[in-house]
């Protein structure tokens, strides 16, 4: 192949591929965080995608004719890499969601603190659920199961093929409502905590009007809390760790 037409073939494969691994890298946990500076970012993409351009080029589509043409297949890849990197993040989204059910269960709703995987103020279980879950993810090596899944995605998602965007919504409003269920599975024991705590309390109530319950009852629920939750904490990460793998592993097949 002549050098002026080796040059341009092997930049576009490697420009398509960078389009879809950068848009994941922008939302994949642990990469797409928001202390993570973007220049590292668009750096490890461009090194990931140099990397893949030999293996995935001479299955990748020839550069189109038309400009519009371009346009639609880049967009397209676009779309394929924020897709899974909004899977990835719905996924880790049930650990914020645990976390604010548990707060509500302990009484720790307005101790706040900054958290960086929300870029914001979060109560304090939420903050340590999030910042575990991204940690474990990588102590684990199931981010090597992230960056497996945006280059399986070149078997189901061909390049320049028309993208099923019919799928793609139902696959997204299914992990929306698994991640949301999965939160609420791994605070399940603090919901069962609140509701014996508090039956109880009322019942206490009744048989002794003279107790001021209200004094006792905080420390009583924050103490039982933080017990509970020591004890059930290395088993809702197992869990979560293990919903999070199979999820992502379905891109592999």
């Amino acid at each position: 192949m002549p050098l002026e037409q080796f040059l341009p073939a092997n930049l576009f494969a490697a420009f398509l591929i960078f389009a879809r691994i950068g848009a994941a890298m922008m939302l994949l946990p642990g990469f797409g965080e928001a202390y993570v500076l973007q220049r590292y970012r668009l750096l490890l993409a461009l090194l990931i995608a140099a990397l893949l351009t030999p293996v995935l080029g001479p299955s990748l589509p020839p550069l189109p004719a038309s400009p519009a043409r371009l346009v639609v297949m880049v967009g397209g890849e676009v779309m394929v890499g924020v897709f899974i990197g909004t899977v990835a993040r719905m996924m880790v989204a049930a650990l914020e969601t645990a976390g604010m059910v548990v707060s509500l269960q302990l009484s720790l709703s307005a101790a706040v603190m900054f958290n960086p995987m929300a870029d914001g103020q979060s109560p304090l279980p939420a903050a340590l659920y999030s910042m575990l879950g991204v940690v474990l993810i990588f102590v684990t090596d199931l981010h090597h199961l992230l960056l497996r899944a945006a280059v399986d995605s070149y078997v189901l998602f061909h390049p320049g093929a028309l993208l099923p965007v019919g799928d793609l919504s139902n696959t997204i409003a299914h992990v929306a409502a698994g991640s949301f269920r999965l939160g609420i599975e791994m605070a399940a024991p603090f919901i069962v905590l609140g509701i014996v705590f508090f039956c109880a309390l009322g019942i206490v109530a009744r048989l002794v009007p003279q107790l001021q319950v209200l004094f006792i009852a905080q420390p009583l629920q924050i103490m039982g809390g933080l017990f509970l939750f020591a004890a059930v904490l290395v088993s809702g990460m197992r869990w979560f760790l293990e919903a999070f793998a199979q999820q992502m592993s379905l891109f592999s097949g």
